[in-house]
Parts: C-alpha cells; structure tokens; sequence
C-alpha cells in the first residue's frame, strides 16, 4: 500500500505532500487538481509496466498482446507545471508484503522523455536506458523480491471508469476474471462470479439495497450466437442491461469489481456520484468502506458532491482530501480534512454537506 506520497512539478500539483490510508476521497470544485492527482497514480502505473517516458506521458498504441495506453490528458507538453523549468518529481513510501516499508524516488524530465534519477531506500537504480524505469533491471539482481513487489505495487491498478452502453454489450467471452476499465465483458464476469455461491449471493446482496423494489436476483442471459449478457429478475420476469439506467449499471460496476476473481492492489474511480441519486450515494460510502483495505487494499476517488460526502465519519477525515486552485499561480493545494482550520467543530453544529456546497471549505484555507 501507498502509504505516502510526495508530488512536484506534475501539472498542477506544484508541491503536494499526503499521507494515504485504505480508503482515500478527494473533493474540490471542477478544474481543483483532483484527476491531476489520479494521473500521477497513472505514471507510477507505467513505470510498473516497463513503459518508456514518451510512452506513459503521450500513449502508445496496442502491440501483440498488449493494451493500447492513452496517456496522461495533454501528454507531455502539459506534464510540468506551468512555468516550471524543474523536473517533475515522484516520492512514495509504501508497506510493501511481508510488512516490508520501501520508499521510491523519480525524477522525471518530460522534455527529453527521461529519468533524472531512480533511487530504491538509499540505493540509485541502474538505467542503461535512461528512456524507462530501471525498476526490471534492479529486479534481476540481489534487490529481485523488493523490486518485484514495487513493480506490483505500481502497475495492479485499475482505474475504472464503467460506460452504460459498453456495459449493455453482449459479451463474446465464456469468462472474465477483471472487468474492463470501461465495463468490457461485465456479463462474462458476473457469469464469473456466479461460480462462487457465497460471492455472487453478497454481491447481489448489494444490488438489492441499490434498487429494493426492483432485483429479486440476476440472470445470466445468453443470445441465440452464445454471447451473454445480464439481467435484473423481479417476479420471474427478466429486465435484461438494455433497460436497466445508467446509474443502476454504474453501480452494478463499481459493486462488481470488488468481488472480481483478481482483484487488482488499488482501484480509482472518478466523480462516484454520477448517475446516482443523492439518496442512494449512503450505501455507495458503505461499499468503499467496508470493502477498501480488504480484497482491494487502497481504494481512490474523487467527488464534487456535497452529498457524497455527507455520508462520511469524522474517522474518515484524516484520508478525505480538500483540492483547491490559486487563481493566479494555478496551483493546487490538497489538504486533509483534518488540517482545514476549525473544519471538526464547525461540522458538529452545520451539515458538512452545506460547508461544502456553500463555498465554507475552500474559504477556509
């Protein structure tokens, strides 16, 4: 697990310093820094790839086996920080199996596509090719467990951002072991996940609490050319995903990825609340709280509503973040909840939601 992260130079992030938890919210108004955050999760994941510099910050396109990689938004030329001439800088301290702590450090130059410096604990990583991370390299010598476990730690990230209409897809696939990160082969993987009784029973467990009136249990469907696809049975009728919501199927995503066969280190969601009715966002809190730090051992997501956060525990403060922009040198602060002055006893007396839906936050720092 990520246990700490230092940010610089990376888009907006001019200087950020957070410590991480299982279960970590990031709130702020649009444009706050918030994806910028998630898209330095998304660096740390090419370099676990093996990706070259110009590959994790531009793309690169789908090779053999491999998976296309889009990049970060704007690709390099938008990497650094505006008016920088420094590099961009990555620090992380993480507990790494068994209990093993290793701190990482990269400089990166988007400029030339290359590492400045790699450094494991207190040890400079070889780079015969200054292009890409020396992480695979290291992981051939005397450092092999460490790095391997670091490559992991990087790389087993999904970063899941479910599409109805790619979910209302039939699904050629007899399996799935991890959804795709659009919801590709979401029937195959519940047709997966069917095969443990226990599994799928908790799961449709928590479809029944999204939509009480509509889900007796689920059915696996299959079209005359064997493809599958899923539905909603209520009173032996079948309500297959053709005309199910959007917000229903993005919940029946986000529910399903904790209960995956391979259940990937970290998931990262974007804007949770979407398609959601605000009455419905309490059981999705329950779900990231009662699942991160289990199957799944950290948990990442952004929000902008008030309502989302109204569901949240003064315990969980110290990992809900506060994004903010300076309007004149465009950087962003993020800040726990716990350190936004006089935040804890103003909360007790007026609804956090309202803090944050009339502005209090942001004018607090």
């Amino acid at each position: 697990m990520i246990e700490h992260i230092e940010i610089e130079n990376f888009k907006s992030l001019q200087k950020v310093s957070l410590d991480l938890g299982p279960l970590n919210i990031f709130v702020g108004t649009n444009a706050s820094g918030k994806t910028n955050f998630l898209e330095a999760l998304r660096v740390l994941q090419g370099i676990g790839y093996g990706y070259t510099v110009d590959e994790i910050l531009n793309g690169r396109p789908k090779l053999g086996n491999t998976e296309a990689w889009e990049g970060i938004r704007g690709g390099s030329k938008y990497a650094r920080f505006l008016g920088s001439e420094g590099p961009i800088q990555l620090r992380v301290g993480a507990r790494l199996p068994p209990e093993v702590s290793v701190k990482y450090n990269v400089i990166i130059s988007p400029n030339d596509a290359t590492l400045g410096a790699e450094r494991c604990d207190d040890e400079d990583l070889l780079m015969p090719d200054r292009s890409r991370s020396g992480l695979r390299q290291a992981a051939k010598g005397p450092m092999t467990g460490r790095m391997m476990a670091l490559i992991l730690e990087f790389s087993d990230a999904q970063f899941l951002a479910p599409v109805a209409s790619v979910q209302r897809e039939y699904s050629m696939a007899r399996m799935a072991v991890r959804l795709g990160d659009r919801g590709e082969n979401f029937a195959a993987l519940l047709k997966t996940i069917q095969r443990d009784e226990a599994k799928f029973s908790d799961y449709v467990s928590w479809l029944k609490e999204l939509t009480p009136a509509e889900l007796d249990s689920i059915e696996i469907l299959i079209n005359p050319d064997g493809a599958f696809t899923f539905a909603f049975q209520r009173g032996g009728v079948d309500y297959t995903a053709r005309v199910l919501s959007d917000g229903t199927l993005r919940f029946a995503a986000i529910a399903a990825a904790f209960f995956q066969p391979s259940l990937p280190r970290k998931l990262i969601l974007e804007e949770i609340e979407d398609g959601l009715h605000p009455t419905r966002l309490q059981l999705l809190i329950e779900l990231l709280k009662s699942q991160a730090g289990t199957g799944i051992e950290q948990v990442f997501a952004t929000t902008h509503s008030p309502y989302t956060i109204a569901w949240l525990d003064e315990e969980d403060y110290r990992y809900v973040f506060l994004c903010t922009k300076d309007d004149e040198t465009g950087a962003t602060t993020i800040i726990p909840f716990t350190e936004v002055p006089h935040l804890i006893e103003v909360a007790r007396r007026h609804p956090i939601s309202d803090l944050l839906a009339r502005g209090w936050l942001e004018t607090a720092v």
